[in-house]
């Protein structure tokens, strides 16, 4: 028995070298020529890629659990990519990168994928032109695109030739943004050039045990001294945290799976609505679950102040609670989501009180600002659903830039062209409601469910409104406290021992007083009642009706819109 051990490899042993004939089927066999050299060349070339790749390469691609880039394609469509641009030279310049055109669900897009296994998935001139060319494509032919990245960056022995093929490719693809969506997919370990190209798309999603940033642990090691490992660094819990990644998955696989899924959702490009789906589940179907919800919060000792999960509610006026959540890790304060109404997309933006109870902050103003201009490009209707007491104040807040964040909220929100519905839950207080989708910021329709509390500000607005009703309660408190003592006196309490349970009967008195006024603003001003009187609010829904009511309005504004670029000036934005 042979004691060398038996090297693993993908291919049969046992299987027939393969041959390849360039004779024409049922011709009568001749010499072969200079034709038949030229057509094993040109064969040769185009299997090049494949076929030059030493088995080590992709058992080393395995052994991280990583796919190689031709294995990455067929998880995105059982259909052979059409592979364009073929230009690898002698060295196999540009050979590490795919680019092609695949069917997906029917539909034609752009796909480029870096390939590991030849020179680390790095960038020369030769990449960096056949990136441009096909984002150009994409953009001419109206066709999204995926990336899926995983490379070692620029082409060191490629000199400043590695580095013009990025920039050439960052231009590329900012030139098609806002004109086709695209999904980038991070795979491996990816720096420099590799982090900032895929985040010039739409959306970025990240497996777990992947790495992309500006720098990699050595550089940060060399020059600040700093250890850290690639996942503290670059991982999808730091960019999933951060709002860099938009979705973060469990491998490869989930990755390439989610953006198909994610494909779903959007348009091919600027100038056509998302793909509408066909269902099943009637559009007057009741929501007798959110009415439970909502029963079951309000009705608790915590009353009107009970946070609950909006997700819950999205979730059952969607085509059978189907719908796709984005940034889910970032700024849980507010939910930014994909879903489908009687088959059409729709896009939902909802405050969620089960988190900081949905004041709005930094990260959850930048998220709701970045979700609504997409979908204000890419033509796709949004629903609101507000339920907020306000910004989050603090000096936190403030240093971080709380004024310029919310204004980029407000500004994305004024220039929604695109059909859009606010539905009011609970809360809409101050600032907050008048920056988060209502008639004077170009509304289409306002909603309010009975549990609505539509007013300037919260409780503590009763200081303002029952000022002098407040002035006469709290000037009583000392001559209670003054008349208290002395009865306690009287009756044979020390002196500190009778004020001080004056005081503390003055206090209870004093509370039970502010209480009775707290009743009475949230019943005379904290509802829906005098919205509804000015116009500012078009109508009430009861809970178990807003499936219909919002699918119906739906598709009314729909049937109305016709889908296009943006146009008019663009204004500035933060």
């Amino acid at each position: 028995m042979s004691k060398n051990a038996i090297k693993p490899q993908l291919k049969n042993p046992f299987d027939p070298p393969e041959k390849v004939e360039f004779t024409i089927p049922g011709e009568i066999s001749r010499t072969t020529g200079p034709y038949e050299e030229a057509m094993q060349e040109g064969y040769d070339l185009i299997q090049r890629p494949i076929k030059s790749v030493k088995i080590d390469q992709i058992e080393k691609q395995h052994f991280k659990k990583r796919m190689t880039v031709w294995e990455r394609l067929k998880v995105l469509s059982d259909q052979a990519p059409n592979v364009l641009y073929q230009n690898w030279g002698k060295n196999l310049d540009g050979a590490s990168l795919v680019t092609a055109i695949m069917n997906i669900g029917g539909r034609d897009v752009a796909v480029y994928g870096h390939d590991f296994t030849v020179r680390a998935g790095s960038i020369d001139a030769t990449n960096g032109s056949k990136l441009a060319k096909l984002f150009n494509l994409a953009g001419e032919k109206g066709i999204p695109l995926i990336g899926m990245n995983d490379s070692a960056g620029a082409f060191v022995p490629a000199g400043v030739g590695g580095l013009d093929g990025y920039a050439e490719a960052f231009t590329a693809l900012r030139k098609i943004s806002g004109v086709v969506p695209s999904i980038m997919c991070m795979f491996g370990f990816n720096a420099g050039g590799g982090s900032y190209l895929p985040r010039q798309g739409s959306f970025v999603i990240q497996p777990n045990e992947t790495f992309f940033g500006l720098t990699g642990p050595g550089v940060v090691k060399s020059v600040l001294g700093e250890d850290i490992t690639p996942d503290e660094l670059g991982g999808p819990k730091v960019h999933g945290k951060s709002g860099v990644a938009d979705l973060t998955v469990s491998d490869e696989v989930a990755a390439l799976r989610t953006a198909v899924r994610l494909l779903s959702y959007i348009p091919d490009n600027n100038s056509v609505g998302a793909p509408f789906q066909e269902t099943s589940d009637p559009i007057d179907r009741k929501t007798w679950e959110i009415n439970t919800l909502l029963k079951k919060a309000f009705n608790s000792p915590t009353g009107f102040n009970t946070p609950f999960d909006v997700s819950i509610i999205i979730q059952q006026i969607c085509d059978h609670g189907d719908y796709f959540e984005l940034q889910p890790e970032r700024a849980r304060e507010a939910v930014t989501a994909f879903g489908r109404l009687g088959g059409q997309v729709v896009g939902f933006v909802a405050n969620n009180s089960a988190v900081a109870s949905g004041q709005i902050d930094c990260d959850s103003a930048v998220k709701i600002a970045r979700f609504v201009r997409f979908c204000n490009i890419y033509n796709i209707p949004i629903i609101f659903m507000e339920d907020t007491t306000g910004f989050l104040p603090g000096r936190e807040q403030e240093s971080r830039g709380i004024v310029q964040a919310g204004r980029s909220m407000l500004d994305a929100i004024v220039d929604v062209r695109t059909p859009r519905i606010l539905l009011i839950l609970r809360n809409a207080f101050g600032g907050a409601y008048a920056s988060y989708n209502n008639y004077p910021t170009g509304a289409d329709l306002v909603l309010a469910l009975p549990t609505t509390r539509l007013a300037v500000m919260g409780p503590a607005g009763k200081e303002f409104v029952y000022k002098d009703e407040l002035r006469k309660i709290r000037s009583a408190v000392a001559e209670m406290v003054k008349k208290g003592t002395e009865e306690r006196i009287c009756a044979g309490t020390e002196a500190a021992a009778a004020k001080r349970d004056a005081e503390k009967e003055a206090a209870e008195w004093l509370k039970g007083q502010e209480a009775v006024l707290n009743q009475r603003y949230e019943k005379e001003l904290m509802n829906p009642k005098e919205g509804l009187a000015l116009g500012s609010i078009s109508s009430i829904v009861m809970p178990t009706d807003l499936r219909q009511v919002l699918g119906e309005n739906i598709a009314f504004l729909m049937r109305h819109y016709k889908p296009s670029p943006m146009c008019g000036p663009q204004r500035e934005f933060h």
